[in-house]
């Protein structure tokens, strides 16, 4: 198990600990609801430099990106973020990804930690032909995730730069806690605002530190990956391994947006045939009628109690106190309205097809 520059800082926080993706990580320090209550009306940091991230670079750099992922990079100007993904051959996806555009011909691609090495060897194949300079960075750089409603007047006082006209999916190479260059990047995963902070492994006890210290007067707390999942869950939000994997094309995960068929990439033609012929099934999401928690894996039922499909995510939510939850289905049996039955154990718990986000932050 690899330690992320921070180990022992969480462990003197008094954090619970779990492999994760290869990892020692961080899942809980006070509680899973404390934690996601904190993120939604305040702010927390995640240490989440487990990610991985590979500089793609050259006068070749956006023909491998745009070959590789689903969206449509040359849209990218410098200091703007995409979110995408990286078909396979076969209809699924390797991983879902974010896109930066670091300079003229620099890329950043910030990949899942669990994918690293498969995204890596994934990418080489095509660029083979292509040849573009690659570097793998994943094990140099932290990340760290500074989010909630109070992160912008939080951080402030640790940049030069006015970190409320940071647009949401850009980002700035900039001063930061006393570091000259990091990326300050708003591309959260949580739904309830803030910054993400890429910097070198050497760099990032002093921002770690420096952001509890800034923050202290806006009652910010370190945050577990369960609260992420909590958080990422509630804006329909998908996780990879879960809701989308080798298995699921990106047209039935309603990832339709980040699939541009304006350009020739891995597998575009099947994926456009599927786009014209419509996907078979797709994926829902759902909230409980009756107490019960849906958990990944459990079958998927229609109104007359028959299986349709799995649940991928599911939890109970603590901002509605609601259970909720994503899995596939028939497309003829994913209408918003539906009703549907979660099967827990034994019991067959009623639940509705809902539309996302399931937490709508007024």
């Amino acid at each position: 198990m690899k330690n992320t520059a921070l180990f022992e800082t969480h462990k003197a926080l008094g954090a619970k600990m779990v492999p994760f993706a290869g990892y020692n990580m961080p899942v809980s320090y006070e509680g899973v609801n404390i934690e996601h209550e904190t993120v939604r009306k305040g702010v927390g940091v995640f240490d989440v430099s487990h990610m991985g991230e590979f500089l793609v670079e050259g006068p070749k750099a956006l023909e491998l990106i745009q070959k590789v992922t689903t969206n449509d990079a040359s849209k990218l100007t410098i200091g703007k973020a995409q979110y995408s993904c990286l078909p396979n051959e076969t209809g699924g996806i390797v991983d879902d990804l974010i896109v930066y555009r670091v300079k003229e011909e620099t890329y950043l691609l910030v990949v899942n930690a669990s994918n690293i090495e498969k995204d890596w060897e994934h990418i080489s194949k095509y660029n083979k032909d292509i040849g573009a300079d690659m570097r793998n960075l994943s094990d140099d750089y932290s990340l760290l995730a500074i989010q909630g409603p109070k992160a912008v007047e939080a951080m402030q006082s640790l940049t030069s730069v006015n970190l409320s006209e940071i647009g949401f999916y850009n980002f700035v190479v900039a001063d930061f806690a006393g570091i000259d260059y990091v990326i300050i990047s708003a591309t959260g995963y949580t739904g309830s605002g803030g910054f993400e902070i890429y910097c070198k492994n050497s760099e990032v006890k002093q921002v770690w530190d420096k952001v509890m210290e800034a923050g202290a007067g806006f009652g910010i707390k370190p945050i577990g990956l369960a609260a992420r999942d909590t958080l990422r869950l509630e804006m329909g939000y998908c996780l990879y391994g879960n809701d989308i994997d080798d298995t699921t094309s990106p047209l039935e995960a309603g990832l339709g947006w980040i699939t541009k068929f304006t350009k020739d990439f891995v597998n575009s033609e099947a994926l456009a045939k599927e786009k014209e012929e419509g996907p078979k099934r797709k994926l829902i999401a759902f909230q409980m009628e009756e107490r019960g928690i849906p958990r990944n894996g459990y079958p998927i039922l229609d109104k007359d109690g028959n299986e349709i499909g799995k649940v991928t995510s599911g939890t109970m939510s603590p901002s509605l106190s609601q259970g909720i939850g994503l899995g596939y289905v028939p497309t003829d049996h994913s209408q918003v309205g539906s009703p549907i039955h979660i099967k827990i154990r034994i019991n067959k718990v009623p639940a509705t097809i809902v539309k996302l986000p399931f937490y709508k932050n007024t």
